[in-house]
């Protein structure tokens, strides 16, 4: 278990690195800036283009290190244990698990990412949490609501429609 602990932390923390790497990726728009201008705030615009993907991404490093450095004393639960990285229950969650966000990825072409996160998280809890389906279907229906008006009203970030693009059309009148 402690080799696994320490090599999920390391290769997430190369991970991090690499999304803070391309947050600091001038913008589009302005391949002249220099790299990393994005990651602050702008006067009199807010947070520019990199901001939050690199905070968090460097908060995630944090967080790798941290683990690394508990697993490397032995302080975790994990790194104390012998058993295998994995036994049949762990990887038959893992196989749901990764096989329903392989399907949310596919499914944002054909109905957005509003779609695709109604799906999954319907996908998600009932299958894999079973949860009751009033329940289910409150949270999947409510989580693409709150993410529209995060992402497209407020923050102004439009994210893929795929098919379900009519749908938004007067939602576009209204809120933009």
């Amino acid at each position: 278990m402690r080799t696994a602990e320490m090599t999920t932390a390391g290769l997430l923390a190369l991970f991090s690195l690499y999304l803070m790497w391309i947050s600091g990726a001038p913008p589009a728009w302005n391949p002249s800036a220099p790299r990393f201008a994005n990651i602050g705030m702008i006067e009199g615009e807010g947070p520019g283009s990199g901001f939050w993907p690199f905070w968090l991404s460097l908060v995630m490093f944090m967080c790798c290190l941290w683990i690394g450095w508990n697993g490397w004393r032995r302080k975790s639960g994990p790194s104390r244990q012998e058993g295998p990285f994995l036994d049949a229950h762990s990887w038959r969650t893992v196989i749901l698990v990764g096989g329903g966000v392989v399907g949310f990825w596919g499914l944002i072409y054909v109905l957005g990412f509003y779609g695709a996160i109604f799906v999954f998280m319907t996908y998600y809890m009932l299958v894999i949490g079973r949860h009751s389906l009033g329940l289910t279907l409150a949270i999947a229906t409510a989580l693409p609501v709150v993410s529209f008006f995060f992402f497209d009203v407020a923050m102004r970030i439009v994210l893929p429609k795929g098919y379900l693009e009519p749908l938004f059309i007067p939602l576009y009148a209204v809120f933009l």
